[in-house]
């Protein structure tokens, strides 16, 4: 196994992850389905990790675990997006659609930098493991076993809220109404809850290394995103032109981030 630099490791994975979405570019501009983004976007975070666990020159037990958790927490999400998604391959969701529009009259153009941001953003978002899997001292910290802890409960949680919406999504008296089971019973967005949560334990989990603090970066940038840009924005704007009136009854009911932050739809 060969150790290599921080600025190499950088390199090796931008390359990937811009290689990965340029060929991502071309099948969506193919299948005139930008959606299959979100499912590499994912798939990149393991891509990034295995080069980390192989590279990297930090404490073997450390590396491992920071590295292993990257790649089972993209390795699930990219694999849930990629089922719900290539179900409907040939229906684009909608805020893609809207994309697109708003981008006419040459919308692939725009998706290809789109694109190539999404993979840039991957390695921004990967700070943590960086400084994770660069850190050689040979003893873990309880901000380790604590940023385990807490990712445990992410990747636990955020896979009962989608398979509790895969599984109201699947029964055909559901087509048209809002998932207000479970989870979604207390947050429109539980899932997005959990997997912010998640880019907080990765942060805890740096602390334990050198400049750990920065890591910070990461979690920050993924609230940001989620309350602001690309997550409960546009997924609530397409819910409320799909579902009208009954999403604005169930978002006067329910808190739209924290699970536990207002009372529940249903006693």
């Amino acid at each position: 196994m060969n150790s290599q630099p921080v600025l190499c490791l950088i390199v090796y994975c931008l390359l990937a992850c811009c290689g990965i979405m340029l060929l991502v570019w071309f099948w969506a501009r193919k299948i005139k389905n930008a959606g299959v983004v979100d499912i590499f976007w994912s798939y990149n975070f393991p891509v990034i990790g295995v080069i980390l666990w192989l590279l990297a020159p930090g404490f073997p037990t450390r590396r491992h675990l920071i590295c292993a958790m990257v790649i089972l927490a993209g390795l699930r999400l990219g694999t849930h997006l990629a089922i719900r998604i290539l179900k409907h391959i040939n229906e684009e969701e909608g805020r893609y659609q809207q994309l697109r529009k708003e981008w006419a009259p040459n919308p692939d153009r725009k998706f290809f930098f789109f694109f190539q941001f999404q993979a840039i953003s991957n390695v921004l978002l990967a700070i943590p493991f960086f400084i994770s899997a660069m850190d050689t001292n040979p003893q873990l910290s309880g901000f380790e076993y604590a940023g385990f802890a807490l990712w445990f409960i992410s990747i636990t949680g955020e896979t009962i809220a989608d398979r509790q919406l895969a599984a109201f999504k699947r029964d055909p008296a559901n087509k048209g109404k809002v998932c207000s089971v479970g989870l979604w019973n207390y947050s429109r967005h539980p899932n997005y809850f959990f997997e912010w949560l998640m880019w907080v334990s990765y942060f805890v989990f740096a602390l334990g290394s050198p400049y750990g603090y920065l890591a910070v970066i990461s979690p920050a940038i993924i609230l940001y995103l989620l309350l602001k840009v690309t997550g409960i924005p546009a997924t609530e704007e397409q819910s409320l032109r799909s579902k009208g009136e009954a999403f604005k009854q169930y978002q006067s009911s329910t808190s739209v981030f924290i699970p536990w932050f207002k009372r529940p739809l249903t006693p």
